[in-house]
């Protein structure tokens, strides 16, 4: 089985594993999502691409060739990582879903406030997003919009041991599963995108759940608290096709 450094390594592109970038970068003022771009030759895509994520979710159509995701989560330790952009969460390696007849690891899972995707312009009050990423390379990203609600025990155990400060990790020896972060219907929305902070590299699959997931007032403000603000503005769609399995 694999460790989680191997898997950290494999996937150095993706920016919110608080892996070595060719400059700073922020969600606000001179460094934010308008000046990604000029920041840094690796970050061109941020302006130039053609599938950037995140975008409104909306004109999805059903599609009769997707298949129910296979969900293959365990109970792990996990490492919690505040790293200056977001809370970062890397269970221990054996969680996987299968896709369209192919496995994805999960890698880690973090928090947007507010979320990044819209569906029909609405705005939720938080999103998680689950990496995955395949033996051949390929990452795969699963979108769990949040709304004020009931709340949820596996946030309530991250939270407890949250880290505060930039920089700042934590390990969790209790087992945690995080399907309990998942919506009960998985009915869900699929298109292609990008990573949604630099170098906004493209070519990610994106499944949105269309049942959205509740936090508690309490659990929401804790994050806030921390990221008043960590989500890019909604990108240029280009004629995108949304495929929905219900």
């Amino acid at each position: 089985m694999f460790g989680i450094r191997f898997f950290a390594a494999l996937i150095l592109a993706w920016p919110l594993l608080g892996a070595a970038q060719s400059a700073p970068w922020a969600y606000e003022g001179k460094t934010g999502p308008a000046a990604w771009a000029k920041l840094s030759p690796d970050y061109r895509a941020c302006a130039s691409g053609r599938e950037q994520s995140p975008i409104d979710i909306r004109g999805a159509r059903i599609d009769k060739a997707l298949k129910p995701i296979t969900f293959g989560y365990i109970a792990t330790t996990m490492t919690v990582t505040n790293n200056g952009h977001t809370i970062e969460v890397e269970p221990a390696p054996g969680s996987y879903i299968l896709y369209n007849d192919t496995r994805y690891d999960l890698v880690q899972f973090h928090f947007h406030h507010p979320s990044e995707e819209t569906v029909l312009g609405h705005l939720s009050d938080m999103e998680i997003h689950l990496v995955h990423k395949s033996a051949e390379g390929k990452l795969l990203v699963l979108s769990v919009r949040i709304n004020e609600g009931a709340p949820n025990a596996v946030i309530a155990s991250l939270w407890e041991k949250m880290p505060k400060k930039a920089g700042e990790t934590v390990k969790i020896t209790s087992e945690l599963n995080p399907s309990g972060l998942l919506p009960v219907n998985r009915a869900y929305w699929a298109f292609m995108g990008s990573l949604t902070t630099p170098p906004c590299t493209e070519g990610v699959q994106w499944i949105a759940f269309e049942q959205e997931k509740e936090l508690s007032r309490v659990q929401i403000k804790a994050f806030a608290t921390l990221y008043k603000f960590n989500a890019r503005p909604l990108q240029n769609p280009h004629g995108r096709k949304i495929a929905a399995f219900e």
